[in-house]
């Protein structure tokens, strides 16, 4: 039987949601073993002047639980 365990992260990035994805995911990956999925959950973005200047993540990764 496999156990799922899912955490939820934040990540950011000045470049764009992809890159931000790729953020929250490498974040993870240096502390959790066995990454299944990541899930984006939320996206935001922070204008000024009217221009976008950088973009967020909430994302939850799932990675399996080793016995």
């Amino acid at each position: 039987m496999k156990l799922i365990k899912v955490i939820e992260v934040i990540a950011a990035s000045d470049k764009g949601f992809t890159e931000a994805t790729q953020n929250a995911l490498a974040e993870a990956s240096k502390t959790v073993k066995n990454i299944k999925s990541i899930y984006v959950k939320e996206m935001n973005a922070n204008v000024e002047n009217n221009k976008i200047v950088s973009y967020a993540v909430n994302a939850k990764i799932s990675f399996e639980i080793e016995k």
